[in-house]
């Protein structure tokens, strides 16, 4: 019907399908990349502050212990130079001070080996400065000032000073330098940051331009084919209407045959039915023949006339009456289908859950017999369809479930139902004999049986219910484990549509 419009409905629409989806791939793709060099960014900015607050913090530090040396060596002095106990006492608040101070700017510098080594330089000159300090104030504590003045300028107090302020700018030169090492990953960080955001929006911009084109090729193509359709569908439905006649026209045609066939192949089978009852009439009075003759004159009987009198005739006989009463339940079947074929649908509302239970009455007698359960999750879910359908796809299943259930074990059958939106389902479960999985969606052919073959049957139920089911716009599928049980499932629409018969709308309304 489209082949005049493959542009559109074809390998345009399928490459352009293709396209858009590639450059939708790539969209995201730039998206994703400048969202990671974003959070990347991010993280790196967020790590870069972290760096310098830590260096801040250890300059800091560094400064605070070094205000207090210089503190405490100011009021080691005025007391060396006065004696004065408020000296003294301002020396020793910042000497306990130090000792904390110190420890803080071990605790920041803890990962970086070079501060390590310059705290514990720097905690040693503090200690030999400590002890000299604490000499020079245990002679003015005695009254001999003087000689504390004179140790004092001959001491290597400057020097030492030197060492410790020498030490602490190495310590804030090293916070320095590593903060410009961090400042300089920082901005390759940024660098890389825009250089991202740049490659992923000319992608983007890339992305849009070709997805613009394409859809402007696509929706000048689709213009030209709705122009063409527009013209098509004029024809369109007068084409429709030619090909439902032609099919059903075909289908008239394919019952009709199959009535036929089966109404002449009767004729004949009658025929041989009717020689069958004679020679078997015959057989007998031949059979009264050979007794008569052995008991008057035994020795014209000869053994294979015997045999052929007494075992050959009737066996053979046997063998065409089987045969043909099988043929005969054939033709009835195949003419059954035929006339189910012809019969025309009349949905109506019904109560599935009471038709059921009709079922499940009328085969009470056999489903007692072999101790089974027949279980029905009430309430079934109503349908408007064919009455007469229905209950022959549903006679078939449950009857098909009470035939074929293990001796082995106590039979159980469960039929369900369910609805999703415009359909309905039924499951009939049992815990039967079950199916091989090979003849899974061989049972549904006409005239083929699967498994053991010691129930009667001419494989024309299943067959039936498929048929039944196609015909009322459903379909029918199996599940089963050999020797754990079968489950067929039913699949109906909730309200059947006849698009041949106008009186099936009026129905539903």
């Amino acid at each position: 019907m489209f082949e005049r419009f493959p542009l559109v409905f074809g390998v345009s629409e399928g490459r352009m399908g293709r396209f858009l989806v590639a450059a939708m791939a790539l969209g995201f793709a730039a998206l994703i990349a400048a969202g990671i060099a974003a959070a990347w960014s991010t993280s790196q900015n967020e790590g870069h502050t972290r760096d310098v607050n830590h260096t801040y913090e250890v300059e800091l530090a560094i400064g605070r212990a070094r205000i207090l040396i210089e503190q405490s060596e100011t009021a080691r002095r005025g007391y060396l130079l006065t004696a004065k106990p408020a000296y003294l006492e301002t020396y020793r608040k910042t000497m306990a001070q130090l000792p904390a101070k110190l420890d803080r700017i071990t605790a920041l510098t803890h990962d970086n080996p070079r501060q390590q080594r310059n705290i514990g330089i720097l905690r040693t000159l503090i200690d030999a400065l400590a002890q000299q300090r604490e000499q020079t104030i245990a002679l003015t504590q005695s009254g001999d000032r003087e000689r504390a003045v004179t140790l004092f300028q001959g001491e290597s107090n400057a020097r030492r000073m030197l060492v410790l302020r020498a030490r602490a700018d190495a310590m804030i030169a090293e916070e320095q330098r590593l903060l410009a090492i961090r400042d300089a990953a920082q901005q390759a960080s940024v660098r890389i940051f825009y250089a991202t955001l740049a490659i992923a929006g000319l992608l983007l911009v890339l992305v849009a331009a070709a997805t613009l084109l394409t859809m402007l090729r696509y929706t000048r193509d689709l213009a030209a084919s709705r122009d063409a359709l527009r013209d098509f569908a004029d024809t369109l439905e007068e084409q429709v209407q030619e090909r439902t006649a032609d099919l059903t026209r075909a289908n008239e045609e394919i019952q009709r045959f199959a009535y036929i066939v089966s109404h002449d192949l009767r004729s004949p089978l009658v025929n041989v039915m009717g020689f069958t009852a004679e020679l078997e009439s015959a057989t007998a009075e031949i059979g009264a023949l050979i007794d008569r003759a052995e008991a008057s004159a035994p020795e014209i009987v000869t053994e294979d006339a015997r045999l052929a009198a007494r075992e050959d005739l009737p066996e053979a006989i046997s063998f065409i009456r089987t045969s043909t009463q099988k043929m005969d339940r054939l033709i009835n079947a195949i003419l059954k289908l035929s006339r189910e074929g012809r019969r025309v649908i009349a949905p109506q509302r019904l109560d599935v859950t009471a038709m059921v239970e009709a079922i499940e009455a009328s085969l009470q007698t056999q489903i007692e017999a072999r101790g089974a359960t027949l279980v029905i999750e009430a309430p079934l879910p109503a349908l408007v369809s064919d009455r007469l359908a229905i209950e022959q796809i549903f006679s078939n299943l449950i009857e098909n479930a009470v035939k074929y259930l293990s001796p082995d074990r106590p039979g159980h059958i469960v039929v369900r139902g369910k609805t999703h939106g415009k359909r309905v389902t039924f499951e009939f479960e049992d815990n039967g004999r079950g199916i091989a999985p090979n003849d899974h969606q061989r049972v549904f052919d006409l005239f083929r049986r699967a498994g053991n073959q010691d129930q009667p049957g001419e494989g024309i139920g299943l067959a039936h219910v498929r048929a039944l089911a196609y015909r009322l716009g459903g379909v029918i599928d199996v599940t089963s484990e050999l020797g754990r049980g079968t489950t067929f499932r039913l699949n109906l629409p909730k309200i059947f549509v006849d698009p041949n018969t106008a009186d099936t709308r009026e129905t539903q309304r």
